[in-house]
């Protein structure tokens, strides 16, 4: 992805846990603990509004799923993420910025829906946990949530600002000196994310994404580890052929099992939803017959068609092991979505200051996903930075040995927690 001209001066990285602060305090470059929360408590969350945030996220998801997965063959991104750290910075738009960004992100973050995040990131914190397989063996699901934001030492923020990230992220503040101490800044925020994530991304930020009129860092971070609620037997998994989506046969370890799972079939597609332990969270692989002509019309409204067909079957199911990240900068992507006015000098975000002019020169994403006989391990983090300016008697059969996508869902919101492509399972991240 290209990198677009910074026009003015403030950052905001996103990961998902976030702070607000009424006061300042001095602090050493590099020290990031958590100085000050706003007043204001966290709203009560309505389980309603959940599922409301998780129709916005999935649509807005699957609008940038088309622009960003358009080349590589393989391909990984969370619309949770990227969401919810767009909704930090939506907090403070005004004006046709909050316009444009309300229409991209189907409302999620509007003043109007302030409480859907909220209950959203309530909602997800309830699913880690420990629970039982059918053999009474202990098996774990940890799905982790984070937001920090990172200010500039003296920064004067809006109070109206600090309290809405407190009231809909609660989160607490904390300062580093962009001005004197820009690569100690780097340093802290990464290190940070690197925490959250189990060091899956020790580098968000690399070198020139911050300087020294940088002002806000908002970082959002994802990380899931989850086990498979019947693993696949290691035993089972084998060579075997796999055609890309170049038409090229090549030889992937293949995982095997027949069970029961939610299974559904349409015209050029089938799919089988693989649930995690604890049965809130599963993977759903959908396997077209052509992937190009059906991404072409792959959209929230197909894929809640998809799900809401699942039904429970006895299924062969063959699917690689894959292990596959993607970086990139998604601010041209955005732009072209419908919000070009938050990256330019036109733009508003007098809600998070008046001090200076703010605007967005970059929204770097990085996300990655690891699958295996066990289970799966993913993350991901986003940073948007701102400048000042019934069962069958026959099994049925899902081969994945061609190109095919996949939606890990939250299922009680059905939140698309990550969605992606398999078109090569042989390149590894």
């Amino acid at each position: 992805m290209t990198t677009r001209t910074r026009p003015i001066a403030l950052v905001v990285a996103a990961s998902l846990a976030l702070s607000a602060c009424s006061s300042a305090a001095t602090v050493a470059p590099g020290d990031t603990i958590e100085l000050a929360r706003s007043a204001v408590a966290r709203v009560a969350a309505n389980p309603a509004d959940a599922a409301l945030a998780a129709s916005a996220i999935n649509a807005f998801g699957l609008e940038l799923y088309a622009k960003l997965a358009a080349d590589a063959p393989n391909a990984i991104l969370s619309p949770a993420s990227i969401a919810l750290a767009l909704g930090m910075a939506r907090a403070g738009a005004k004006g046709q910025t909050a316009a444009e960004m309300d229409a991209v992100l189907h409302n999620l973050a509007s003043d109007a829906n302030a409480s859907w995040l909220n209950a959203l990131d309530a909602a997800l914190a309830a699913r880690s946990g420990t629970f039982k397989d059918a053999n009474g063996q202990d098996l774990s699901v940890a799905l982790r949530i984070a937001n920090a934001p990172f200010a500039q030492q003296g920064m004067a923020l809006q109070q109206a600002y600090l309290d809405a990230l407190a009231s809909r992220w609660g989160a607490g503040l904390r300062l580093v000196d962009y001005r004197n101490a820009t690569e100690a800044a780097r340093k802290a925020i990464n290190g940070w994310v690197g925490d959250q994530t189990e060091q899956r991304i020790p580098e968000l930020l690399a070198p020139g994404v911050l300087d020294a009129m940088s002002r806000l860092t908002l970082v959002n971070a994802i990380y899931l580890k989850a086990a498979w609620q019947d693993p696949f037997e290691a035993s089972a998994t084998a060579s075997g052929s796999f055609t890309t989506a170049a038409g090229k046969a090549i030889t992937v370890p293949l995982m095997h099992a027949t069970t029961g799972l939610r299974y559904a079939k349409g015209t050029g597609w089938q799919a089988a939803e693989i649930p995690y332990i604890g049965g809130s969270l599963a993977m759903t692989v959908i396997l077209p017959d052509n992937l190009a002509a059906f991404e072409r019309g792959f959209d929230a409204a197909t894929l809640d068609a998809i799900t809401s067909a699942l039904a429970d079957t006895q299924v062969t199911l063959t699917l690689p092991k894959f292990s596959i990240e993607t970086k990139a900068d998604l601010g041209a992507l955005l732009a072209a979505l419908g919000m070009p006015t938050a990256f330019g000098a036109s733009a508003d975000f007098s809600g998070i200051t008046a001090a200076e002019q703010l605007a967005i020169s970059a929204v770097i994403h990085q996300a990655n996903i690891d699958v295996d006989e066990k289970g799966t391990t993913a993350a991901a983090a986003t940073a948007v930075v701102l400048r000042a300016t019934g069962m069958p008697a026959q099994p049925v059969t899902v081969t994945a040995d061609h190109p095919f996508l996949f939606a890990l869902r939250d299922v009680p919101t059905g939140t698309v927690l990550f969605l992606g492509r398999v078109g090569d399972p042989s390149i590894m991240r």
